[in-house]
């Protein structure tokens, strides 16, 4: 069950990663020699994955990675799981909103105690693209609103989540 919640919370840590641009975190889920595939966008190594998603993810306002299930097969010091997935982006200019609704087939490592990826690869089931419509905020105003980065209201309600 430990092994579980680890593989778990990897991948629960990823998404918090990526939606908070928090590149140092990521490259903490990840072995050295790791591969991501996210093709077409990138296939390489995790560093290079790190290194390229800066530009790319300067494309969206705000982003929301979701992890729904997660089927584990474990064997030892090696793992693999199929995480079912939600990745929401919203536009610059936030008219609208692309949505990738698909699977991550991960190998996960065991070295020296520590659970990481080996390789991460994005299987897409289906994508929408949509426009941003926006609504009565049913009385929300003053709400702390999410950003993409250290400034999110997060990091100032739990100060444990700081770096």
């Amino acid at each position: 069950m430990a092994t579980r919640m680890a593989l778990r919370h990897l991948v629960d840590a990823y998404g918090h990663g990526i939606d908070r641009r928090d590149w140092d975190l990521l490259r903490t889920l990840y072995h050295d020699d790791a591969v991501d595939d996210h093709t077409p966008y990138y296939c390489g190594s995790a560093s290079g994955y790190i290194d390229w998603l800066p530009g790319m993810m300067a494309n969206w306002r705000a982003t929301m990675h979701t992890a729904f299930t997660q089927l584990l097969v474990v064997d030892g010091d090696r793992a693999e799981g199929e995480v079912t997935a939600r990745a929401w982006h919203l536009t610059l200019d936030g008219a609208r909103q692309f949505v990738a609704w698909g699977r991550y087939a991960d190998h996960y490592e065991r070295r020296d105690g520590v659970w990481r990826f080996a390789k991460r690869s994005f299987v897409l089931d289906h994508a929408e693209d949509l426009p941003a419509n926006v609504g009565d905020d049913f009385g929300s105003e003053g709400v702390g609103t999410g950003r993409a980065g250290a400034d999110d209201p997060v990091f100032a309600r739990l100060g444990m989540f700081g770096r």
